[in-house]
């Protein structure tokens, strides 16, 4: 191994330590009580470091949101490669698709909301803003394209497919915040599945064509 590579995974390494200690104290104090001294020392590292790597608290926050959005592009193409299944099928699958994104860090996805809706934005560098964009519009993208395949088959309403997904999208992110919401309020509550299950189904009846 050269010295070169050496020093790109030190520095992938210790960005690593840095999202896994932001995610300890935001998951602690939230978001907005949070600072990058608390971050530095759960991280064992001096504020000057976190500046090297993350230009600030919103960089840190967005950059938690990378992973889920990430994972949920790898899952839902998968389902579209999935030739074998019919357009019902695959929205089935797109379904429990969409549990395992919640399952696969619900405090990072509930984040992720609260990220989207915020003027945290504004805050990022350019080039993590324009990733988080460009993964959003493939994943947005590839969940068109189940709907798209519906409707070539005359299975689902005549609709824009990316409105269709954006609809879709815009259902799953407020159930997950509305029951989390809840939940704070009454921790033995949690409805957030039977909930999303009823949404999901109600969504499928309304895009269906009449017989």
């Amino acid at each position: 191994m050269g010295i070169q590579e050496r020093k790109e995974r030190e520095k992938e390494r210790r960005r690593q330590q840095i999202i896994v200690a932001a995610k300890r104290v935001f998951s602690e104090k939230g978001f907005n009580k949070a600072t990058m001294e608390d971050i530095a020392k759960e991280a064992e590292l001096s504020p000057g470091t976190l500046y090297l790597y993350f230009k600030n608290k919103e960089e840190l926050y967005a950059s938690l949101s990378l992973r889920i959005l990430q994972y949920l592009h790898i899952r839902v193409t998968h389902v579209n490669k999935e030739t074998s299944l019919s357009p019902d099928q695959k929205l089935a699958a797109l379904m429990e698709a969409m549990y395992d994104v919640y399952d696969f860090d619900p405090l990072i996805i509930i984040n992720m909301f609260h990220l989207q809706s915020s003027e945290t934005l504004k805050n990022l560098s350019e080039s993590l803003l324009t990733e988080i964009k460009e993964l959003s519009k493939k994943s947005i993208g590839a969940i068109a394209k189940i709907f798209e395949e519906g409707m070539d088959k005359g299975i689902y309403v005549d609709r824009h497919p990316v409105a269709l997904a954006d609809i879709f999208w815009s259902m799953f992110s407020g159930v997950v915040l509305w029951e989390a919401s809840k939940k704070i309020i009454s921790s033995e509550k949690d409805y957030l599945k039977s909930t999303l299950a009823t949404a999901f189904e109600l969504f499928e009846r309304g895009i269906r064509k009449a017989d």
